[in-house]
């Protein structure tokens, strides 16, 4: 790998197939052990395991107390030939990655994503793939309901601000809003956010100072600079980023097309909010559409006209707690999906098994290929049952 960091899942079966599994670090707490990457490294190790799969599990270096937790737990309660830990860098997961697996899946970048692409094609290895991109939130006016205006932009900061400060794949990326609307949505949330983060502590810091460094830069851009209008206090020392909103930044520039995975919500402005349909599909296929409205046509047309991972309304993020739904993304998002039985779907074969008996045979298979026989399986080919027994028993040509 040339990225340093991620965390890989690595699974041997003793008869039914061997499954690589890569997801890069999504850290959203230095200092503690991170729940969400926990839960990204033992997702689909129980799809695994449950599968019939031994599996070693490479952690990220980046998250060293996750990493640690895994590697003092796991053997605690797994076999250690069916379950292995493996601790270290891009380098062992180089190396890990020259090996034949039946499987590989990768959470993280795209960029990344064709670097594990291109070694497990070594040994057409099949690949799934859980990426990031874009998420976009399309932003109705709410009927003029002030408790639920309320309520949604509540739901909105808390998926792109609460836990992760963004730094999750499934965060909202930027919001979609009609120009009419944007007073009352940015007044709103300015207001929730001070009511949410009375203290800088309140706020997941960033994973790593090349990151910080990353988004500073998204920051700095001097194309983007004037369209900020709340936050952007960096403090590098604690790698702290104030939330900050941003107001219809150049489309062309980094902020608006590369992920931004951190505290950083642009607001683009429609004329009609049935415009951001052709926004969202004029850019890469998303990991997921969220879109706050009680406009049932909207609704309709968004899960028509878009392509995306998932589609949430009315809310963001908690879709990924739900066992029932698949989780994966399409096209530059990923693909492969898991989630309680899906998990166990994606590291199993579906091997087909058939058994015959001897007391019916058609010997109209076998050679030599009489007018009769063609005529018999032509029949069977068309479906044609009663033509086949007619032409069976002589009755027809």
């Amino acid at each position: 790998m040339s990225a340093s960091g991620y965390t890989a899942a690595f699974a041997h079966a003793s008869s039914i197939m061997r499954v690589y599994s890569l997801c890069t670090t999504q850290l959203c707490r230095i200092r503690d052990r991170d729940s969400a990457l926990t839960g990204l490294s033992l997702e689909p190790l129980i799809g695994a395991v449950a599968a019939g799969n031994a599996v070693a599990l490479k952690p990220s270096e980046l998250a060293p107390a996750t990493a640690k937790f895994l590697g003092d737990n796991i053997g605690k309660y797994m076999d250690a030939a069916a379950v292995k830990v493996i601790q270290g860098g891009p380098e062992e997961g180089e190396q890990l990655m020259e090996h034949r697996w039946d499987k590989v899946l990768f959470t993280g970048s795209p960029r990344i994503a064709r670097v594990v692409m291109a070694a497990a094609a070594k040994h057409l290895t099949p690949v799934a793939l859980e990426l990031g991109g874009k998420c976009p939130c399309i932003f109705d006016t709410m009927g003029g309901s002030a408790r639920d205006l309320q309520t949604a932009v509540n739901r909105v900061v808390g998926a792109k601000w609460s836990s992760c400060a963004g730094q999750a794949c499934l965060a909202i990326d930027y919001v979609l809003v009609e120009e009419r609307f944007v007073p009352v949505l940015i007044k709103a949330l300015k207001s929730t956010l001070k009511k949410f983060f009375t203290d800088s502590d309140h706020m997941a810091r960033i994973v790593n100072p090349r990151h910080f460094q990353r988004l500073s830069g998204l920051l700095h851009d001097p194309s983007v600079a004037a369209s900020v209008l709340h936050g952007g206090t960096l403090d590098d020392k604690n790698l702290y980023i104030e939330p900050t909103i941003l107001l219809n930044p150049p489309l062309d520039s980094a902020i608006m097309t590369e992920e931004i995975f951190g505290p950083l919500l642009p607001i683009i402005t429609v004329k009609k909010i049935e415009d951001s349909i052709a926004f969202v599909r004029a850019r890469p296929r998303p990991l997921a559409v969220y879109a706050f409205t009680k406009n049932t046509a909207l609704m309709r047309r968004i899960v028509e006209e878009t392509s995306s991972g998932s589609v949430t309304f009315n809310d963001a993020v908690i879709q990924y707690g739900i066992d029932s739904l698949p989780f994966g993304g399409v096209g530059e998002s990923g693909f492969g999906q898991y989630h309680g039985e899906y998990s166990f779907q994606m590291f199993s074969h579906k091997k087909a098994v058939l058994t015959r008996g001897y007391l019916i045979e058609l010997t109209a298979r076998y050679p030599p290929w009489y007018d009769t026989k063609i005529s018999m399986l032509r029949q069977l080919y068309r479906y044609n049952y009663i033509g086949f027994v007619l032409t069976f028993l002589g009755l027809k040509k």
